[in-house]
């Protein structure tokens, strides 16, 4: 208990009667209700948990305080002044993903947040750069919008591509490939030809689908064949300009997929059991039971439906990987694959020529940034130009600069991601409803 002494003005003309004893701010702050002490823990118990969970631990520590005290209390303070920062990481966080977004600043050298900015609009991230001269490098992900604010505010400025986006794009760039060899791989491990006898009704809607747009592609070919314009194919077939231009280029290459089903796992033992004569649905599910699926009986007795049926028919079905798929059996080493995998990837391979050569190239330049080595980056370049992932090599072109600064320097984005995460565990602390400004106090408050 902390006891002050009033005084009281005997002037009449005095505009305040009563006087009463100031401490030092260390001590009580004018008018406070709490001492420094005691707010200085309510402020940090408001920072670590927020405003109802710091409220019902304060009432534990006998320091009964509201939720609304403690955001109070938090916003209050706001965050602390941080140290001008030489070397920063930009990047972005949503506030709902997929249609608002934020920017979240680092302090690569400190390693703690020290700005969080309410949009991603190059714009904002320019504005604030520009107040800060003496940054002299910067770490961003491949997005384009960060790499012109940084070149507009600072363009004397080293910026560094993250290098786990330049392995995850170039992983992506290897699966577009496949995506757009889907055609060549199912005619290479005989998957090409589908008879809708054998399909589920679920993959007869499916497969319905796909022949309408095989036949809009083709319609669309053959008017393009003939010299019409964009313009007058749009006005003739009806469809979007942006979808006739896609087809055109080659970009709507549609492939038919069956549906992936619980038996993957099952499918060899099931093969197994119906080369030995065992073809009873309902006793092959109660034998997989017994070796843990749990699927129904009917997807079983389905399977059993179709294999029977394609035994009675020349034009089998056969499944056809997911593109995914492929580029996983691609990528491994061979060492891991089962004899089944092993004879699907000499297929693709002898088929498709071009996608182990796309393959080779992504390998290398992966091991680049790995080996952190320069020595082959403009070959490289060269001959990536002119092959299935001719796009990653011109995006690589164009951040040249950053991509080099990623591979030379030890300067990366992973410190603003794991910043980022932090910021993702505070926002569900308060269930998605902070504002920026007590986000910015949380988050940079407790750096």
């Amino acid at each position: 208990m902390i006891l002050a002494r009033r005084f009281y003005c005997q002037a009449v003309l005095c505009g305040r009667r009563v006087f009463t004893e100031r401490f030092d701010t260390d001590v009580l702050a004018p008018w406070a209700r709490r001492k420094a002490r005691l707010d200085h823990i309510v402020h940090h118990l408001g920072l670590a948990l927020g405003g109802r969970p710091a409220a019902s631990f304060a009432r534990r520590l006998m320091v009964p305080v509201s939720k609304d005290t403690l955001l109070r209390v938090v916003r209050r303070r706001g965050s602390p002044h941080f140290v001008p920062p030489t070397v920063i990481g930009i990047d972005d966080w949503a506030w709902r993903r997929n249609q608002r977004y934020g920017t979240l600043i680092c302090d690569l050298e400190r390693r703690r947040t020290i700005a969080l900015l309410p949009d991603r609009e190059p714009a904002t991230a320019e504005a604030w750069l520009s107040g800060q001269p003496q940054i002299s490098l910067i770490a961003r992900d491949r997005g384009g919008g960060y790499a012109l604010a940084a070149t507009k505010a600072l363009p004397g400025a080293t910026q560094v591509a993250d290098r786990w986006h330049l392995m995850e794009n170039a992983s992506r760039a290897f699966l577009d490939a496949v995506r757009q060899s889907m055609r060549q791989i199912r005619t290479a491990i005989g998957a090409a030809t589908i008879n809708p006898s054998l399909l589920t009704s679920a993959e007869r809607i499916q497969y319905e689908g796909y022949v309408r747009r095989e036949e809009d592609n083709a319609a669309i070919l053959a008017l393009a064949k003939h010299g019409l314009s964009i313009k007058e194919i749009v006005r003739r077939t009806g469809h979007s300009r942006g979808l006739v231009r896609k087809i055109l280029r080659g970009q709507r290459s549609d492939v038919f997929r069956l549906r992936e089903s619980s038996l993957e796992l099952y499918l060899p033992w099931l093969d197994a059991r119906w080369a030995a004569g065992d073809r009873n649905g309902a006793a092959l599910w109660r034998q997989l039971q017994e070796q843990g699926f749990r699927g129904s009986l009917r997807v079983v007795t389905e399977w059993a439906t179709r294999r029977r049926q394609a035994d009675k028919t020349d034009n089998v079905l056969t499944r056809a990987p997911a593109a995914r798929t492929i580029a996983r059996l691609l990528t491994i080493g061979r060492d891991r694959l089962s004899k089944s995998e092993t004879i699907t990837v000499a297929a693709v391979e002898g088929a498709v020529p071009l996608l182990v050569e796309a393959r080779a190239t992504i390998a290398a330049f992966q091991a680049m940034i790995r080996k952190r080595t320069l020595d082959t980056f403009d070959r490289w370049l060269e001959q990536a130009r002119s092959g299935l992932i001719a796009s990653f090599a011109s995006g690589i072109l164009k951040d040249k600069a950053a991509v080099v600064a990623a591979i030379t320097l030890p300067w990366s984005n992973g410190q603003t991601e794991g910043q980022i995460t932090k910021l993702k565990l505070v926002k569900r602390q308060m269930y998605g409803r902070g504002k920026i400004d007590l986000l910015q106090a949380r988050v940079i408050g407790v750096a």
